[in-house]
């Protein structure tokens, strides 16, 4: 199955060997993190693909309804109230396909990193930890663990699972709090999560993507 038209896909220059599928957050495309790659300075030897979905158009309520690419709607300023289950299911089903369709290119699904920022590092966590083959890594950025009661259940991921989050002190949108609170909750359930904290509101920053780039390397090389 072919999503080309549905992602933003960055081939490597050397044979493919390893892929990186990477969420933008909410109102946002697949081009958002496109300009990424180059800055992480990744080894062409990695092979590394990497693909930017573009999330479904949907109303979205925090907004005034109004319709653009979400993950889910977002009913309330408070990220816990009146979370959106379905679209969550449904956005994490997506991005399994995605998954799928790297492993029936002959991709290992060890080689595989889901990443995402926002919404997207949201649906990174909630798919990520519910594949049913072991993924290489997951990388979760200024976000939070949505849907947290249904983890303990739900979860199938090794709990050594390679699992980096970061998040900026003076983030507007999504509080640090909320990203601590769920880097402890992951930890509560055995995971081993990186956290890192940079001064910087809801971005990202160049110090930020260098710790990415290596986190990565690390893991694929």
């Amino acid at each position: 199955m072919s999503f080309n038209q549905n992602a933003i896909i960055i081939e490597p220059k050397k044979t493919h060997k390893a892929s990186v599928i990477w969420l933008h957050g909410l109102g946002a495309d697949g081009h958002d993190f496109e300009s990424i790659v180059p800055e992480m300075d990744l080894a062409d030897e990695l092979g590394i693909r990497f693909i930017f979905p573009h999330a479904p158009l949907r109303p979205v309520t925090i907004n005034d309804g109004m319709r653009m690419r979400a993950w889910y709607d977002v009913k309330s300023p408070n990220l816990r109230d009146e979370e959106d289950t379905e679209s969550i299911i449904e956005s994490s089903d997506l991005i399994n396909c995605y998954i799928n369709a790297e492993i029936e290119a002959g991709i290992e699904s060890k080689k595989i990193i889901l990443a995402g920022f926002s919404q997207g590092g949201a649906i990174t966590l909630h798919a990520g930890l519910r594949f049913p083959l072991p993924l290489a890594g997951l990388l979760a950025l200024s976000t939070y663990l949505p849907l947290p009661h249904l983890l303990k259940n739900e979860a199938v991921a090794a709990k050594n699972i390679a699992i980096m989050m970061a998040h900026g002190i003076s983030d507007p949108v999504i509080p640090i709090e909320q990203g601590r609170a769920s880097c402890a909750s992951l930890k509560t359930h055995g995971y081993s999560v990186v956290w890192h904290e940079y001064r910087m509101q809801h971005a990202v920053c160049l110090e930020e993507v260098v710790a990415i780039g290596a986190w990565i390397k690390q893991i694929l090389d």
